[in-house]
């Protein structure tokens, strides 16, 4: 089992589903525990009724209700931690808003922007409040939480979008912090949760249209319960983990894989001076895009979405 004994713990989101799953299990592994949510919902499931559990079993933890999408919020969580346990080693980016969904033409400047601050506003302003303690300490563990929605989604370019920019979040924190002893990594939890349940019929749709992958599908009809989430955030966390930093992980029921990192590909160069657009007209459809496909050509209408691609070999070309 992984021995997290003198460990604090921040969880953001940890009222309900995955983030009060890694909260409990952080705290059987020893932690102390911070956990946190908007606002008090009583019988459904909130921070504080988290944190009791954690108490009633034997643990230690203390609950904050605050929007982290605030900065002055995500300075208090941290601050909590600091006030009640004296010291900040694991924060879990968890939080999540509210399942909107729409195509881009129909999507507010409101939707745009509250997913957008939630989730990747929120994860930076968290660690930012929260890597100062831990730089002092010289040790430290953040795990972000991110979705195959970077990679595969549709009706919901906001959400797209803020799981690709916690992606990149995560790696420009691993280089900026790793010197530090504070690794940073992120993972992509497949889970039976609220939101999985309201997006399983768009993603149905997207996959019976063609647009949608069969991995991306599969990880949706068959979601396990959040508790088979959090073995890997508390590896991410342990001191064993001291070596991966700036890694995204996929999870889903049975399985774990390792995204990997970018690469070039295709490459093509001009031999003497700048491309010319009637070069390109000529190559970049034949040779440097050939091997790719549309993912969503035209007559798919309403069912459009990017769409995941093997890299074919690659190749070189020169002009």
């Amino acid at each position: 089992m992984t021995v997290l004994t003198g460990r604090v713990a921040v969880v953001t989101g940890s009222g309900t589903g995955i983030g009060r799953a890694i909260a409990i299990a952080l705290a059987r592994a020893g932690a102390s525990v911070v956990t946190n949510n908007r606002a008090a919902r009583g019988a459904a499931g909130d921070a504080e009724a988290t944190a009791r559990e954690i108490i009633a079993a034997g643990g230690q933890a203390v609950y904050f209700y605050g929007d982290i999408s605030d900065f002055d919020a995500a300075r208090g969580l941290m601050q909590t931690a600091l006030d009640r346990f004296g010291r900040l080693d694991i924060l879990v980016n968890n939080a999540a808003g509210e399942d909107v969904r729409r195509k881009p033409w129909e999507m507010s400047r409101e939707e745009w922007d509250s997913t957008i601050h939630t989730h990747l506003s929120g994860a930076f302003y968290c660690v930012r409040h929260a890597c100062g303690a831990m730089k002092e300490r010289r040790w430290g563990r953040i795990v972000n939480t991110t979705s195959r929605a970077w990679i595969d989604t549709m009706e919901s370019a906001n959400y797209g979008a803020a799981m690709g920019g916690v992606v990149s979040l995560t790696r420009a924190l691993a280089k900026d912090l790793g010197g530090y002893g504070i690794t940073c990594n992120a993972y992509a939890p497949a889970a039976r949760t609220r939101r999985t349940e309201k997006a399983f019929a768009r993603i149905k749709r997207g996959f019976e249209a063609g647009v949608i992958t069969r991995r991306t599908f599969d990880s949706y009809a068959d979601r396990p319960d959040p508790e088979e989430c959090t073995p890997l955030v508390l590896c991410l966390c342990s001191e064993e983990a001291a070596g991966i930093n700036g890694q995204i992980f996929d999870i889903r029921s049975g399985e774990i894989s390792i995204l990997c990192e970018p690469h070039e590909d295709r490459l093509i160069r001009k031999g003497d001076g700048p491309w010319s657009s009637r070069d390109l007209v000529e190559l970049v459809p034949k040779v440097l895009h050939g091997p790719y496909r549309n993912p969503a050509p035209v007559g798919r209408g309403d069912a459009g979405t990017m769409n995941a691609m093997s890299a074919p070999a690659r190749v070189k070309d020169t002009l």
